[in-house]
Formats: C-alpha cells, sequence, structure tokens
C-alpha cells in the first residue's frame, strides 16, 4: 500500500522533478506535489511524496531527512491526515450589527465640515 510522507524546508526553487529524482534513490515514488499559495502561486516550501510501500516510505525517512537539497536541509516524516478544519464560513471578522467603522471622515480634517452654498 502506498505511503505518504510530508516533506518540508524545501527551497522555494525546488520543483517536483527534483523532488521525484531525490526520492526514487530510495524506491519507487507513486505521486508528488508541491503546495503553493492560492493567490499568488508562489511555493510554500513544503509538499508530500507518496511511496510505493511502508519500506520505501521507511527507507526514504531515514536516508532522506536531513539531506541538503538546493541549499536547504530538508525535513522527511510521515504525513498526517488532513484535520477537518471546519468547512464555516471565510467571512471576516466584522460584526453585522454595526456599519461602518474606523474614523469618521469629517473628523480627520480637523473639525467640523463646512457647507458651501
Amino acid at each position: 500500500m502506498a505511503k505518504k510522507l510530508f516533506v518540508g524546508n524545501l527551497s522555494y526553487a525546488t520543483t517536483e522533478d527534483q523532488l521525484r529524482t531525490l526520492f526514487t534513490e530510495v524506491g519507487l515514488v507513486t505521486s508528488v506535489a508541491l503546495i503553493t499559495d492560492r493567490m499568488t502561486g508562489q511555493a510554500r516550501g513544503f509538499g508530500f511524496v507518496e511511496m510505493d510501500n511502508e519500506q520505501a516510505a521507511q527507507d526514504a525517512i531515514q536516508r532522506l531527512n536531513g539531506r541538503e537539497l538546493n541549499g536547504r536541509n530538508i525535513t522527511v516524516s510521515e504525513a498526517r491526515p488532513p484535520q477537518d478544519r471546519g468547512g464555516g464560513s471565510r467571512g471576516g471578522g466584522r460584526d453585522r450589527d454595526r456599519s461602518g467603522g474606523g474614523r469618521d471622515r469629517d473628523s480627520s480634517r480637523g473639525g467640523e465640515r463646512r457647507r458651501r452654498y
């Protein structure tokens, strides 16, 4: 059965092909995924590698944890199952019963606003 590994402390320049090549030294790689920021698309410095079997995964942890890749010492460990993050609204923390917020536009001008006729 395939075993998923967490790979951390990656350089932002690391590619999926580089990870695949590195982990193939240890065993058969089923999949590689680098995690990127949703808004910018920039790498977040970690990813996941799925090894073909438990033994290959354990070998990868022992042999590759702490190894240098693109100038960084990577961390390799068993991936934890994803946590349920709620799925509720992602709205801001603003109270819907209040209107506005911050300071009054006119008060920032040094006094009352004069009307022009």
